[in-house]
C-alpha cells in the first residue's frame, strides 16, 4: 500500500529546497487555454502573462512537493514520516503514502483490471480503513492520479503551505535580523503548533499502530468499546463519538480524524477536518493548531505576522504599509499594473488590489 521514492538517481538526490522551479511556460488550469504559458513575476507569485498565481500553473513536481513537505517535518515530533535523501547534504523527503487500487473487471473474454492510484493516502492504516476515508472525501477532492482531485491537492500544498513560510531561503532579500526572526518563528510553530492527522476508528486515536488494531466479532465487522452508565448492574452501552466541527455523531464502524494536540477526546469525520479559517479540507492532514482549532499553514502564519499582499511572504521587518487590514513591504507598496511605488502619492485599494487612480480608471473602463 505505501510506496516511497527510494531509486532517486544522484543527479536528483542533489537537489536543495532552495533551488527556483523551473516550470516555465505550465498552462494555466484556471485560464483553460487562453495563457499561453507561465512567465514568473520578478517578485510577485503570479504569470506575468494571465496575472493568475503560480497555484493555478501547478508548477510544482512530486518531487519538490515531498522534499518541501519533508522540510516542514523535519525538526519536528513528525520526523519520523520523513526519509534523510542519500547523498542529498542532509534533505529529507516526505515519506508520502500512495494507495494503489486494483479492481478486476468482469468481461465475455480474458479477466482486465482497473488501476486506481490514489497520490496520498492516510499512513498507517489498513487498505479498507483507508479506502473507507477516501470514500467520506468529495470525490472531486479525492487525489487519484489524472483527476481534478490530484490537481486540487497540489495546488493546496502551494497555497497552504507556502515553501516561503518555512525556507527563508526562498524569500526575497531578508535583512539579517529578520532572518533571524523567521528562524526563531519557524522553530517555534513546528514546537509548538504543527501536527499532522492521524485516521482511526473513534476510540482507536493515538493507540500504538501494533497494539491499536481494531478487534473485531467473529464474523469480521468492527465495534466500538463499549461502557456502562457507571453503576453496577446497569447494562453495557456504545459510547458515542461526536464529530468536533459538526457535531454530528461518529458511527463506530467509521474512520476519523485525530489531531494529538487537541487530545484524543476529539475527533473530526474526514470531511471537517478543514481550517478554522478558510474551511478548506486540510492537505494531507497537516495542520496548525491555535485557539482551540485547526489552521492550514497559510492562515496560522498570518495569524501571528502581516503577510504582504504584494508578494505573499510573512513580512518580519517592523516598517511595513498597512491599509485596510491588508499589508505590503514597504518596497512592494506599489500599483499592480503599472508598478509605480504609491508611497506618498494617492491609491485605490480594491478587493485587495493596489491601483494608482489612472490604472483603476483605465480598468473600470
Amino acid at each position: 500500500m505505501a510506496k516511497v521514492a527510494k531509486d532517486l538517481n544522484p543527479g536528483i538526490q542533489k537537489m536543495s529546497l532552495g533551488q527556483q522551479q523551473s516550470a516555465r511556460g505550465a498552462p494555466c488550469l484556471k485560464c483553460k487555454g487562453t495563457c499561453l504559458g507561465f512567465e514568473p513575476h520578478s517578485w510577485r507569485k503570479m504569470c506575468r502573462s494571465c496575472k493568475c498565481s503560480q497555484e493555478e500553473h501547478c508548477l510544482t513536481s512530486d518531487l519538490e512537493d515531498d522534499c518541501k513537505i519533508g522540510g516542514l517535518l523535519a525538526g519536528s515530533k513528525y520526523a519520523s514520516l520523513t526519509a534523510r535523501v542519500k547523498g542529498g547534504d542532509g534533505i529529507r523527503i516526505y515519506k508520502r503514502n500512495r494507495m494503489i487500487m486494483t479492481n478486476p473487471i468482469a468481461t465475455g473474454k480474458d479477466p482486465t483490471f482497473d488501476t486506481i492510484t490514489y497520490e496520498w493516502a492516510p499512513p498507517g492504516v489498513t487498505q479498507k480503513l483507508g479506502i473507507q476515508y477516501m470514500e467520506l472525501i468529495p470525490k472531486e477532492k479525492q487525489p487519484v492520479t489524472g483527476t481534478e482531485g490530484s490537481f486540487y491537492r497540489r495546488r493546496q500544498l502551494m497555497h497552504q503551505l507556502p515553501i516561503y513560510d518555512q525556507n527563508p531561503s526562498r524569500c526575497l532579500g531578508l535583512a539579517e535580523n529578520e532572518l533571524k526572526l523567521m528562524e526563531e518563528f519557524i522553530k517555534q510553530y513546528k514546537s509548538e503548533a504543527l501536527g499532522v492527522g492521524e485516521v482511526a476508528l473513534p476510540g482507536q486515536g493515538g493507540l500504538p499502530k501494533e497494539d491499536g488494531k481494531t478487534q473485531g466479532k467473529p464474523d469480521g465487522t468492527e465495534t466500538a468499546a463499549p461502557t456502562t452508565n457507571g453503576s453496577i448492574g446497569d447494562p453495557v452501552k456504545e459510547v458515542e463519538y461526536v464529530c468536533e466541527l459538526c457535531k454530528g455523531a461518529a458511527p463506530a464502524d467509521s474512520p476519523v480524524v485525530y489531531a494529538d494536540r487537541a487530545g484524543y477526546s476529539k475527533q473530526w469525520h474526514p470531511g471537517c477536518f478543514t481550517c478554522a479559517q478558510c474551511a478548506e479540507p486540510l492537505v494531507d492532514l497537516i495542520y496548525f493548531w491555535k485557539d482551540g482549532a485547526p489552521w492550514c499553514g497559510r492562515h496560522y502564519c498570518q495569524s501571528l505576522r502581516p503577510r504582504c499582499s504584494g508578494c505573499d511572504e510573512i513580512i518580519f521587518s517592523e516598517d511595513f504599509q498597512r491599509v485596510e487590514g491588508l499589508a505590503w513591504h514597504r518596497k512592494h507598496f506599489v500599483c499592480e499594473a503599472c508598478e509605480q511605488p504609491l508611497s506618498g502619492r494617492a491609491y485605490i485599494v480594491t478587493h485587495g488590489h493596489l491601483l494608482c487612480p489612472t490604472c483603476s480608471k483605465s480598468n473600470r473602463s
